[in-house]
């Protein structure tokens, strides 16, 4: 099995549009740098209330019982707020089931010989939102679902003019997980791309907007236009997944990566559909 072949865009890479790793990592420090100090000051708040309820009645706290009530909250606060999961995990939990398997046989190809990529479930009924290329042209569609759940699916409707085709599985898993659809991004928000890279099932990158609005060549002569630049790490088989914001709500769907060198990795550029475009193939409303 050979996964799928993403749009490999010649366009060489823009530094400007670029966000430096030694900052982004300063930037998630600081994010979450404040969760300690937010901790504490709740604890404080907490023990307060807890003090002035206490001067209520009767009884009187000795200032021993005071600095130990104090002492006690603050550290239940400082618990509390290191033991937030990290935003990747719960962006992870929250796609997981709603993200999809598919493979292809391509028209002509060898008996044995498949293509594959990602997909996303996006309403109750089960439909499966992707890049047209990894569908495009196969005489069989399979998709798995996160459960195991294995279906033969046609396409539904396509928009070849945005690389987007919406699937239609013959059998649903028990439980049906619709994937839910955020807004917009800007320059400098994180994002977080999951799919199948090289046949590695449910893997998440994570990275951030590093442009809007891009423009790039396609096979066949055509462009895609509108896209969204990132740079989480994708590779063929990430094409048709879901690219997330913090939230773990798809903002795209991921179709592109650049690669002066014309080999099939990720070199620091990817292209996602907006979920406003892609989504209205689904019959979404707008965002």
């Amino acid at each position: 099995m050979r996964v799928f072949d993403e749009y490999r865009v010649e366009t060489p890479a823009t530094p400007d549009d670029e966000q430096p790793a030694r900052q982004r990592r300063a930037t998630s420090w600081l994010r979450k740098s404040w969760l300690v100090p937010a901790g504490v000051a709740l604890a404080v708040v907490l023990a307060s209330i807890a003090l002035i309820r206490s001067n209520d009645r009767p009884s009187t706290l000795s200032p021993e019982q005071i600095s130990s009530t104090i002492s006690s909250e603050v550290a239940k606060g400082v618990d509390a707020a290191l033991n937030v999961p990290p935003v990747g995990e719960a962006v992870f939990k929250a796609i997981q089931p709603s993200v999809v398997f598919i493979s292809g046989r391509p028209n002509g190809s060898a008996p044995d010989e498949t293509a594959s990529g990602a997909g996303v479930i996006v309403d109750a009924s089960g439909q499966i939102l992707t890049a047209r290329h990894v569908v495009h042209d196969s005489t069989s569609i399979e998709v798995t679902f996160a459960d195991g759940t294995q279906s033969e699916a046609t396409i539904a409707s396509e928009e070849p003019e945005n690389d987007i085709a919406v699937l239609r599985p013959a059998q649903l898993p028990s439980v049906v997980v619709p994937a839910v659809l955020g807004g917009g991004v800007q320059i400098g928000d994180d994002v977080y791309a999951t799919g199948h890279p090289f046949g590695f099932a449910d893997s998440l990158s994570a990275g951030v907007v590093s442009g809007l609005n891009r423009t790039v060549p396609i096979a066949g002569g055509q462009t895609l236009d509108g896209l969204i630049q990132f740079d989480a790490a994708v590779n063929p088989g990430n094409s048709g997944g879901p690219l997330l914001n913090s939230a773990g709500q798809v903002v795209g769907i991921v179709t592109a990566l650049a690669n002066p060198s014309q080999e099939k990795f990720f070199v620091g550029l990817g292209f996602a559909v907006p979920i406003a475009t892609a989504g209205g193939a689904a019959g979404a409303p707008q965002q």
